[in-house]
């Protein structure tokens, strides 16, 4: 166990958003985790068009504003994923907006895009490519509060930050910015992926273009989704974002925050929806299965159901960030367990 898990019972003790402030600022001046990447060759993942060195990545919502990039890839991620950010800066809704369920192994977050905007994140990412990274860097787009044209957000934000970014998440599904989860209709995803496209620098290849999704859809819902998921302007879906829903095994008195609900009481239904949202795409779209992984054993459920790749974030508060390090130390074992090769074997098995 590492320093940095020792401390985590402390860290716990402070206020969630300001623990996780101190976190950054910690990470920004080096002081952060250390544990090593993966080098096990049957963890590389090719997916859009990328090589992951592992299939385990950070989700958007730790470094809102790519402050600490490299110290995330220290903590042994595959791939990274920064924002959400939008175009203008804002300070999101109202303290306080962040709770721990620790009863529950649960988040809820009602942050509402708060960030330093893309102008800022530019000129840090400008700074951060100038030297590799040692996996792909995800920038995920959200829309500002009070603007009225989600697109012309959307594109805003891919003319400051595409450049820079290995592939692009269209963040259409958080619960804490009014009217943001109506874009997930397929005519609203396909002008915003329109947007994106034409916005993107001239000078670069676009990236990938993937899309963050609720999971709180209906089945037709997820239909739609499916069939913009397979036009040739998207990349891939992440399944998924924060749910709504509060399911009655809570037991932390905070449950009944407003806010989108993360960690392990999302682990059941997200994973459901990633087998669901498999089956539609024919297993033809790349998938980043997100919600509750919690251990390598959660990371390969989520790979059997659908994914490439796994992505994490609440997990970290509990579990620590020798975390990473455990998942990817011991996911070589079950994909030998069940004779796969590479995780590429494993995707999708329990939906053949």
């Amino acid at each position: 166990m590492s320093l940095h898990d020792l401390m985590m019972p402390l860290v716990r003790c402070l206020d969630p958003e300001q623990a996780h402030r101190l976190t950054i600022a910690a990470m920004r001046r080096g002081l952060g985790p250390r544990m090593g990447r993966s080098t096990d060759d049957r963890l590389t993942v090719q997916a859009f068009g990328l090589t992951f060195p592992s299939p385990i990545g950070l989700a958007a919502g730790f470094d809102k504003d790519a402050e600490v990039v490299r110290g995330a890839f220290a903590m042994g991620f595959g791939f990274v994923e920064v924002g959400s950010i939008t175009p203008l800066a804002q300070q999101g809704n109202p303290k306080p907006r962040l709770f721990r369920l620790a009863q529950d192994g649960a988040v809820i977050n009602r942050m509402g895009f708060n960030n330093k905007g893309a102008a800022a994140a530019a000129a840090r990412l400008h700074e951060l490519r100038r030297k590799p990274l040692p996996g792909p860097l995800g920038v995920n787009f959200g829309k500002n509060k009070t603007s009225e044209d989600a697109a012309a957000d959307y594109a805003a934000c891919s003319a400051a930050l595409s450049k820079y970014a290995d592939y692009i998440t269209i963040n259409v599904s958080s619960p804490n910015t009014p009217g943001l989860r109506a874009l997930q209709s397929p005519d609203q995803l396909r002008e915003l992926v329109a947007a994106v496209r034409r916005s993107a620098d001239p000078s670069d290849s676009l990236p990938p273009i993937l899309v963050k999704i609720a999971p709180d859809l209906e089945e037709a819902d997820l239909e739609s989704i499916a069939e913009v998921a397979a036009e040739p302007d998207v990349g891939g879906l992440i399944v998924s974002n924060t749910t709504i829903a509060r399911p009655e095994t809570l037991k932390s008195p905070q449950a009944s925050e407003t806010g989108g609900l993360s960690g392990r009481p999302l682990f059941e239904p997200s994973t459901d929806m990633l087998r669901r949202i498999y089956r539609l795409t024919g297993g033809k779209v790349p998938l980043i299965g997100v919600g509750g992984v919690s251990s390598a054993a959660d990371a390969y459920r989520k790979i059997r159901s659908g994914a490439t790749l796994v992505q994490l974030y609440s997990a970290l508060i509990y579990e620590g960030p020798g975390l990473v390090a455990r998942i990817t130390r011991d996911l070589p074992a079950l994909l030998a367990r069940d004779g796969f090769a590479r995780v590429a074997d494993a995707v999708g098995a329990d939906c053949r």
